[in-house]
């Protein structure tokens, strides 16, 4: 099962215990935490070591970043930032989500190099470098992606990192609680689009509209798939009225019996000299023309074939001589 990939960003020397609790607690929580010293990340023999850092970042879904007192090594790549800075910002650019923590003492002392940043002599107790603080008010100007979190031990960022992956995750239960209701909704609008299609279709584009419906119930009418069952014609039977009926009937070598012979409860009769005949118990026309049956309440007892009898096989009883 792929589990979220976490990448550790930070100087090494000074935040090493750091690195290592907040590791244990990555794989505590089942994620899988990446950082350089432990060889996650996998290294190219063409490439310089930062640069396979950074591209071991588009991998992963989580950055740490922690901003502590040291500038630490210069990148190659990105003259005036260090590897770890460029770390978080190829995290940025990607769009990848980042968490940033910052040592208390250097957050606080931020605001005196707000004060004093067009003096280059200042002198800061908390960095040994004043780009550190150039940074972190690149890190403040941006419009998003960019929460940040003092901390003072390791405990500060793993309990503020358990709360705020809790909450991401009960973010996408409810999200895709929403999605599951989205979808329902697309497939009420698709519906209600459709419908709304068809009744213009049949009010405003089709004057008439009447005859459209009526065209729809007659090509589906029960009738003909009775009578196509019965008469074993192979084709798609229609007609829409009495004498359309006929002219199919007859040419398929079925005679229409005349009433008196029909039997008490039929309606009308059509004798084959092969099949026997076929009995209907209603009446299907209405003045001439087809009447209009529901699928759903037609019943198939309504037209029947009454077979042709064969004649009794002779016994010796019956021989003549």
């Amino acid at each position: 099962m792929a589990k979220p990939r976490v990448f550790i960003s930070s100087t090494f020397y000074d935040l090493r215990q750091v690195r290592e609790d907040l590791e244990r607690t990555i794989r505590e929580l089942g994620y899988e935490p990446v950082r350089n010293e432990t060889g996650n990340i996998p290294y190219s023999k063409e490439d310089r070591l930062e640069t396979s850092a950074y591209r071991e970042i588009e991998l992963c879904d989580i950055i740490v970043a922690i901003i502590g007192g040291r500038f630490g090594t210069e990148s190659s790549d990105q003259p005036g930032y260090s590897i770890s800075q460029v770390e978080l910002k190829r995290a940025l650019d990607q769009g990848i989500q980042v968490f940033i923590f910052i040592e208390r003492g250097v957050l606080s002392e931020f605001s005196t190099y707000q004060l004093n940043k067009t003096n280059k002599g200042t002198k800061y107790r908390f960095v040994d470098n004043s780009r550190i603080y150039e940074f972190i008010e690149e890190i403040h100007k941006l419009p998003r992606n960019n929460p940040i979190a003092p901390f003072e031990i390791a405990a500060d960022i793993t309990e503020y990192l358990r709360a705020q992956w809790a909450g991401m995750f009960q973010r996408f239960l409810k999200e895709q609680k929403r999605l599951s209701e989205m979808r329902v909704l697309e497939e009420m609008n698709s519906v209600a689009k459709t419908l709304k299609e068809l009744v213009t279709f049949l009010t405003e584009e089709r004057k008439n509209k009447d005859e459209a419906i009526k065209s729809i119930l007659l090509v589906n009418n029960p009738v003909f798939r009775r009578l196509a069952e019965l008469t074993n014609t192979p084709y798609r039977v229609f007609f829409s009225n009495f004498a359309e009926m006929k002219s199919w009937l007859t040419s398929r070598g079925w005679t229409r019996i005349d009433s008196d012979e029909w039997d008490p409860d039929s309606n009308d009769e059509w004798s084959h000299p092969k099949h026997g005949y076929i009995k209907f118990i209603i009446d299907i026309f209405d003045e001439n023309k087809l009447k209009s049956f529901d699928v759903n309440e037609w019943q198939d007892d309504w037209i029947t074939l009454v077979k042709k009898s064969e004649p009794p096989e002779l016994t010796d009883d019956d021989v003549p001589f």
